[in-house]
């Protein structure tokens, strides 16, 4: 039985977590509105909840970044019950802190089926339709966020060195030090750390995985980062703007296709070493970048950052290493995309859940890419800017029959719900209210 094998495996855990002193297990899983929420356990208790879940609210699917929520036609309201099981592969101490143990959490309903609106459940979903098809994925993020040594809501930059400096590693490496090494000690591989532009700015880059231990990965990334962060008195902020503005934080994807285990982005006839395969994969994902702001741009706060002429991928564009086109192409052994108009605002599960579906739905179409634009999209007139507003990209996916067909009518309502929530929230607001509210959320 599935249960008992469950709670066999957790029993395992439960006194290895023991024997390292670990107390609590935070289970998390990240919100339609990009939140990530957390129901904790204590470690004696590991085998009980991996057989039968912890008790998790659906109403969670309709809260708002601002803890309030919505009603949709599938979500919301306080009736229901999910389980929330933890994903016992991934269980892992939490070296920055200590007594705590995490792990990824699926919810499913009573029953023990997979919950329609559980992000980590589509994007598997997504992930075996591509295998059936012959196609692997494999995933990677980046991961910006601005350190503050401000003491309340106001952001103060922690290092005042130049973009890109050696003055602010300097300043900061005791800081960027334990960050490496608590990742390092999780598993999880880094393959750069640096400053990043916007004031106070770190990014780290991830080696690839495959999509949904990409997406649970950067999960506990963001958070290894924040308690790193508040070990060492520092804030740190993963909000699209953080500053009104001025450059703000994006999350980008980075994304490689295989065919039969043979990489679909090398080697291949088309433009920059691309085959059919690759090149299908990476025009569905640009025919339908305005619907997929809605799932990678979710906030109102995004599009303060979505503007061009600051690397952002403001423009529904392609081109080889071109950092203000929407999707860049990164040439080389290890060639691969990146999606670079979204941010840490985003769902990973659910973004790269659609990502995947907007690929696969251009192979089975044989799409064709565009022409690349090989200089800045901003200096030449004919390209098309992405949604400059959250309106305009909820529009745009609620029309999408291809999103629609993958990832269900309930999930569609659901995040357009919120969407639409959000927008509400922040009717009239100016920049700097939007980013004010929205800056320590994520």
């Amino acid at each position: 039985m599935q249960r008992d094998r469950r709670a066999a495996q957790a029993r395992v855990a439960a006194d290895r977590l023991a024997a390292d002193g670990i107390d609590g297990v935070a289970l998390t899983w990240v919100d339609t509105s990009g939140v990530t929420r957390v129901k904790a356990v204590p470690a004696a208790r590991l085998p009980h909840v991996a057989a039968w879940g912890a008790g998790a609210a659906p109403v969670f699917d309709t809260f708002l970044v601002d803890d309030g929520s919505v009603r949709g036609r599938f979500a919301g309201g306080p009736v229901g019950d999910l389980r929330l099981h933890p994903d016992l592969d991934r269980l892992v101490p939490l070296a920055a802190s200590p007594g705590w143990a995490w792990a990824p959490g699926e919810r499913l309903d009573q029953g023990g089926e997979p919950h329609p609106l559980d992000g980590r459940w589509l994007l598997r979903r997504e992930v075996d339709r591509l295998a059936a098809a012959g196609l692997t994925v494999i995933a990677g993020f980046e991961v910006e966020w601005c350190a503050s040594r401000g003491s309340g809501d106001e952001f103060v930059p922690a290092t005042t060195g130049p973009a890109y400096g050696m003055i602010r590693l300097v300043e900061l490496a005791p800081y960027l030090r334990a960050v490496l090494t608590a990742l390092a000690a999780q598993g999880v591989t880094v393959e750069q750390i640096h400053p990043e532009y916007a004031h106070g700015q770190f990014e780290v880059a991830l080696a690839p995985e495959d999509p949904v231990a990409a997406a649970d990965t950067v999960v506990l990334v963001q958070e290894t980062i924040r308690a790193v962060s508040s070990a060492h008195g520092l804030r740190p902020s993963f909000a699209p703007v953080v500053s009104a503005g001025k450059v703000g934080n994006g999350r980008h994807a980075h994304l490689s296709v295989l065919r039969d285990g043979v990489s679909a982005m090398t080697g291949g006839a088309g433009q920059f070493g691309l085959d059919r395969a690759g090149e299908g994969f990476a025009a569905g994902i640009l025919s339908r970048l305005p619907a997929l702001l809605a799932l990678g741009a979710p906030s109102v706060a995004s599009y303060l950052r979505l503007v061009p002429e600051r690397w952002a991928g403001a423009y529904a564009c392609w081109g080889l290493e071109n950092r203000e086109a929407a999707l860049r192409m990164i040439a080389g052994p290890n060639a691969n995309l990146e999606v670079k108009c979204v941010d840490a605002a985003a769902n990973p599960h659910l973004l790269l859940a659609g990502l995947l579906a907007a690929g696969r739905a251009g192979v089975s179409s044989n799409a064709r890419l565009p022409e690349p634009v090989p200089v800045d999209p901003h200096d030449v007139g004919g390209i098309e800017r992405l949604p400059a507003s959250l309106t305009a990209a909820v529009a745009a996916f609620e029309a999408d029959e291809v999103l629609a067909e993958a990832l269900g009518a309930a999930l569609v309502d659901t995040v357009a719900a919120v969407r639409h929530g959000e927008i509400t929230l922040f009717e009239g607001a100016d920049d700097e209210t939007v980013v004010a509210a929205t800056r320590w959320r994520y």
